[in-house]
């Protein structure tokens, strides 16, 4: 029970971190998990642990993490983060260094100015540069046409 419960919180820890680095020991206690439940004794199960977890940091996240490069990089279309990144939003309350409101592909971030000194107001067009949690940096947008809705750009 104890490899079960490690396993959970490990995988559940890995959700806030996104490095796959913890996802690999809860591989490594799931598996152990498995050896207890064969009736392994608790040095064995600790051994197939530390070994479980061993091989999946060496061999398969590097694996993974070569296959999960930027979909930019890969010429694919990008998805989450990066497809918000670059994409044109409208500014739907002021939006200054400390806190603004936009709408992004039909939904609402919140934002702030990607430069200190700039402010938007209500109506304008911006591009998000850069992404830090649930807030989108934004700046002004020079390659929009007047009227044109975000994201609508070919």
């Amino acid at each position: 029970m104890f490899w079960v419960v490690l396993g959970v919180l490990l995988a559940v820890a890995e959700i806030f971190t996104t490095t796959l680095f913890l996802l690999m020991f809860a591989v490594g206690a799931f598996a152990a998990a498995g050896a207890a439940a064969l009736g392994a004794p608790t040095a064995v199960q600790a051994l197939v642990f530390a070994a479980v977890s061993a091989l999946t940091v060496a061999v398969v996240r590097p694996a993974i993490r070569r296959h999960a490069r930027p979909a930019l990089d890969s010429g694919e279309q990008p998805f989450g983060v990066a497809a918000i990144e670059g994409a044109t939003a409208l500014v739907l309350e002021p939006v200054d260094a400390d806190r603004g409101l936009v709408k992004i592909d039909g939904e609402l971030w919140s934002a702030r100015s990607y430069d200190a000194t700039q402010s938007f107001t209500p109506g304008q067009r911006v591009q998000v540069i850069k992404v830090q949690g649930a807030t989108a940096l934004v700046w002004q947008d020079d390659v929009s046409t007047p009227g044109e809705l975000p994201g609508t750009r070919e």
